[in-house]
């Protein structure tokens, strides 16, 4: 049986360093936002490299649906799927995904606003997903009558071990160390768009240590993060 993982964040959350360290895993095949191209040709969201991705992709919600639920690439035993919420616009949700593990993976707002003002433009809280990774996490603790597991990316960065070695038993699946390095450079599992984004994860061969402070921020960039704050609070107080 294959154990699906999806692991629901919003950009800019180390969502790809995450998706590296799975797929560090010798068990482990790994998906890298599938329904991107059909987010951006359903919204027309401009966002760098959009064409190329919506012509790189299967677009279709359904059919990216089927695809996630269906054999694991390789027919590895675990299968990490890095999905955003807000991506989620179309006729399929989480409620279509009964048979998967879910996790949130959640970043102080204005550490997301600092990073994600320097890749794109950034022009409403909606972008950024978290009032709808919230209501994803109600809705899976409902579904479920437990808490699913939420990860806050500062505690990773501060303790990867430990960190991962939780994430890990509350998903069911065996701690490995292997999670802690991986190689350097782009991955083929990375979606076309890793181009503009990775070029941080794509140096890197491991998690690096947070800032000690979180950004300043000003105008309609400390605005967004404001808005974004409850959400994120709501979500950090059941964080492992």
């Amino acid at each position: 049986m294959t154990i699906r993982i999806a692991m629901w964040s919003g950009p800019r959350n180390i969502s790809t360093a995450m998706m590296r360290s799975f797929g560090a895993r010798p068990d482990c095949a790994v998906s890298d936002e599938p329904f991107y191209g059909a987010f951006l040709k359903a919204t027309g969201e401009p966002h760098p490299l959009a064409a190329e991705t919506i012509a790189d992709m299967d677009c279709d919600w359904h059919s990216v649906l089927a695809t996630q639920s269906g054999p694991p690439p390789g027919g590895e035993p675990v299968w990490y799927q890095k999905h955003m919420p807000h991506h989620m616009v179309g006729p399929v949700s989480i409620a279509d995904m009964p048979d998967h593990r879910h996790a949130f993976l959640i970043r102080a707002p204005e550490r997301v606003v600092a990073s994600y003002q320097q890749k794109n433009e950034l022009r409403r809280a909606e972008l950024l997903g978290f009032s709808r990774l919230r209501r994803y996490f109600d809705y899976e603790r409902e579904r479920k009558g437990t808490v699913p597991p939420v990860v806050d990316s500062d505690a990773i960065l501060n303790d990867p071990p430990m960190m991962l070695e939780k994430l890990c038993a509350a998903l069911g699946i065996g701690w490995d160390t292997s999670m802690l390095h991986w190689q350097t450079g782009p991955h083929p599992e990375d979606g076309i768009w890793g181009r503009h984004w990775y070029d941080k994860v794509n140096a890197s061969t491991g998690f690096g240590k947070p800032p000690a402070d979180l950004p300043q921020l000003e105008g309609a960039f400390a605005d967004v993060a404001a808005e974004c704050r409850e959400d994120y609070e709501a979500l950090l107080q059941h964080a492992l």
